[in-house]
């Protein structure tokens, strides 16, 4: 079973609209799959997913009150089983060792071929433990500095758990890290591959095993929101600060331009591929569950030769749908069915939400450039 676990760094940037999406576009393809909303303090997957809100879920199981098997349910789509949080019963953004562990147990013996998890945004030890259930977990982002700051932060505290994770208690490498932790957030401020070279001279084999895991740690990147091509940079951006002060590297799986159609399909109870699988937005959940049904076939031994592919075809395929977007508009307006006066407010409402992020932008550099005069590394 593949386990595809979906997370953010914040909310607001498109988790469950890709977790559903995407979910469907797998099943489509005839892969057996299971959905699972693991967002549980803000459950709601089932709204994008277009189902009624369910009695039994995740809470009621943790409760004792259901059976795991009862959880899961049918859908209308085929191949598609789903199973729903629980945002009204407290206490489970933080659930006990136990829980988790029967959680997990019950996720994995469903016998899915695509095991498909949206996760709550931020970095919860729970929220992390569950990402690494997978090599290659998906952070889905935006292009705003917000977005993209908390996207590295994400992958950041993954690999602090990872960390934590491989080093058992008692060992020489835990009890450095216990004394770095201790000393007024150098633990947070050191790189990590500095740090891994500082604990390999307390503890050679414990910083040979993270090394190890790092390496077949590959996490994957998906844009979502974009207006424009150079949006996408910010990918690199993300990709960078994470080779240099993470030791990781990432695969790009794609973009997604910012589309007011999701918003009508929500209104009509729809996932957005199946509303309108056409659109621009539906097309780009297609190609990414096509890149992840197709690494099923590939090796990736040379992950770094990958990685370098999938950031290069992923600018390409932010050209083509751009110019494909414009295209379209010239259409629109030269058939009538979009005037001058439509574009006019389009394009004034777009500016002043150019406007919001550039004073937001300055903001948070104002900020950082603070944070880093007083000795601190983001």
């Amino acid at each position: 079973m593949h386990v595809i676990p979906i997370a953010s760094g914040k909310g607001g940037v498109g988790k469950s609209l890709l977790a559903a999406n995407l979910a469907i576009a797998l099943s489509q393809a005839g892969k057996r799959v299971l959905l699972a909303d693991l967002d549980l303090g803000a459950s709601n997957l089932h709204l994008v997913l277009g189902v009624p809100s369910p009695r039994a879920g995740i809470g009621t199981f943790l409760a004792g009150a259901s059976r795991f098997e009862d959880i899961v349910l049918d859908t209308d789509y085929p191949n598609l089983h789903f199973v729903a949080g629980d945002s009204e019963i407290p206490g489970l953004t933080a659930l006990k060792v136990s829980q988790k562990s029967a959680l997990t147990k019950g996720l994995s013996s469903f016998g899915a071929d695509y095991l498909v998890l949206d996760l709550g945004a931020g970095t919860h030890l729970g929220i992390l433990d569950f990402f690494l259930m997978s090599s290659a977990g998906i952070v889905i982002t935006a292009p705003s500095v917000t977005a993209t700051l908390n996207a590295y932060l994400f992958l950041k505290n993954a690999v602090f758990r990872m960390m934590y994770s491989t080093f058992k208690k008692g060992s020489p490498a835990r009890e450095f890290m216990e004394s770095l932790k201790n000393d007024a957030g150098t633990l947070q401020r050191m790189y990590i591959p500095r740090l891994t070279d500082e604990i390999a001279r307390v503890d050679p084999a414990a910083a040979d095993a993270f090394r190890a895991k790092c390496a077949s740690f590959r996490p994957r990147l998906v844009m979502n929101m974009i207006d424009d091509p150079k949006d996408a940079d910010k990918a690199l951006k993300i990709r960078r600060s994470c080779k240099e002060y993470l030791g990781i590297d990432l695969e790009h799986l794609g973009v997604i331009y910012r589309d007011t159609v999701q918003d009508t399909a929500l209104a009509s109870r729809l996932p957005v591929i199946v509303y309108k699988p056409e659109s621009m937005l539906s097309q780009a959940v297609y190609r990414i569950a096509d890149k992840i049904l197709q690494a099923e076939q590939e090796t990736d031994d040379d992950f770094a030769a990958l990685s370098d592919e999938s950031f290069q075809s992923a600018e390409m395929e932010a050209t083509i749908d751009f110019d494909s977007r414009m295209s379209y508009v010239e259409e629109l307006v030269g058939s009538g069915a979009l005037t001058m006066g439509d574009l006019a407010e389009t394009i004034k409402s777009q500016q002043y939400e150019i406007s919001v992020l550039r004073r937001e932008n300055l903001l948070l550099k104002n900020k950082i450039s603070k944070a880093l005069q007083q000795g601190f590394t983001i």
